[in-house]
Order: structure tokens, then sequence, then C-alpha cells
């Protein structure tokens, strides 16, 4: 596969805000301190790349938006309309993204991994969900998922009830949660170390930068490629800034 785009500029990365998540008082409480973050890095952003699972269940109807994120949303226009590109990856809990937030947004959306030139880097970006090997239960579920006869029968559901059903399935459900607890478990064990090993025997990658862990991790491949999973905002308030250089794993810090 090819690099899609070629750019310039200071780019951002994050992932993983699941909003909605747990209750709707501490969801608010993250969708807020996120939206402070953006208007941090506004004035040097060039490029905000969102890696999946902004929300814990998003379903786009035709005609219907789903409830809430009103402070991000608006943020993410006001970002978009000051010339900030905003790229948008689907992860397991919002896969079911179609056309509105490149409607509104203006944002590019992105179903899979993709592979991009940054500067002088190259890079291959995705949330990470169903990469490498093993994972067979969600990686058919996912296929059942993106079924586009069953993302249509599910469409014919009311929304009052098909958005309570998704977010109970995205809340309880374990293949789609996964079960893996937030720690390194070794390069063997790592799905996604052992896609980026594979991906190095036929292309050199300076950058694989993924979601869908809620691990911050940094690390380092074959031929000084590099690897980073980007934690999450529900524990670390993390992020990845590439400067034009190289990239740098960050968390949020406000100040009185």
């Amino acid at each position: 596969m090819e690099p899609v785009l070629r750019l310039n500029g200071t780019a951002y990365f994050a992932s993983d805000l699941h909003l909605g998540f747990p209750d709707p008082v501490s969801s608010r409480l993250r969708e807020q301190r996120f939206v402070r973050w953006l208007d941090h890095i506004a004035a040097e952003a060039n490029h905000l790349f969102l890696l999946g699972d902004l929300f814990d269940f998003w379903f786009e109807y035709r005609q219907v938006v789903p409830r809430g994120f009103v402070r991000l949303l608006g943020k993410l226009a006001q970002l978009s309309d000051a010339g900030i590109q905003i790229h948008i990856f689907t992860g397991n809990h919002d896969q079911w993204m179609t056309d509105y937030f490149h409607q509104e947004l203006h944002a590019f959306i992105y179903h899979k991994p993709q592979y991009m030139i940054l500067g002088q880097k190259k890079f291959l970006l995705a949330h990470g969900d169903g990469l490498g090997p093993g994972d067979y239960g969600y990686k058919l579920l996912k296929t059942v998922f993106r079924n586009p006869f069953a993302r249509w029968l599910f469409a014919r559901l009311h929304p009052n009830f098909g958005v309570w059903l998704g977010k109970r399935w995205s809340r309880n459900n374990r293949l789609l949660n996964g079960v893996e607890q937030a720690q390194f478990l070794g390069p063997e064990q790592e799905w996604l170390v052992q896609y980026a090993f594979k991906k190095l025997q036929t292309e050199f990658i300076d950058y694989f930068i993924f979601g869908h862990r809620h691990l911050m991790l940094t690390f380092p491949l074959p031929g000084g490629s590099t690897l980073i999973t980007l934690g999450d905002w529900i524990h670390y308030n993390s992020y990845a800034v590439f400067d034009g250089t190289e990239v740098r794993l960050c968390t949020y810090a406000e100040t009185a």
C-alpha cells in the first residue's frame, strides 16, 4: 500500500476517549478536559489525528445524530474552520461512522490502516483492533459488524432503542472490550508489535502509531523504526506530537 497523503507541519495524535463511559458525569468531565487540551494545542497544530474510540458507542442514522458530546463536536468544528486538518480513524466502539463528520467537520474518515508521509517520515496509522495474529473471536465479530446488510438491519431499529442497545452491548461485551490489562505483555504477546515486525519485513516505516491498547508505550523496532501506542484519556490524558523531526509521547497536565 502506498502513502495516501503527504503532509507537512505539526501533527497531534490521540485516541480512546470513550465518551459516554462509564456514566454521564465522568464522561462530561473527560470531554471538557479533552476540549481544553484541544485549545492548548490549537496554536501549533496543523493536523489532528484521532485514532479511534472517541465514543464508547456511535452509530450514524441517516437523519439522526446521537445525543451528547456537543462540546467536543463544536470544538472540532472550530478547529476545522481555523484550517486544522482533522483525521478520524474508526475504532472498535465507533466503527459505524459514515459521512457525518466529513460533511460537518470536513474531516478525513478512515476505516482501515493508513500509510502517510509526514515531513520526511513514513507513518502507518490505525486504531489497532484486529491487527496482527490472534484475537479471532473479535475478528469474526468485526466482520459481522461491518457487513453492509447487518448495518442496514440495525439502522431499521428506532434510534431510541438502537442507541440504548448499542451502548449496553458496547459496555458489556467481552469481545468488543477485550480482556488485556493495560500493561506490556512482551513482544511475543503484543499483537501490534507482531504486526509491525511483519510489516518491516517488506518495507521500512519510521513510526507505527496505534490506539486501542489503552497503554502508553514507545517501543523500538528493528532498523530505527518505532511503535507507539497512545494510551487513553480515561487514565492518562495522553497524546503524541510530531514536530517534523520526531514523535514524542506526552501527557496533558493542567496547571492551576
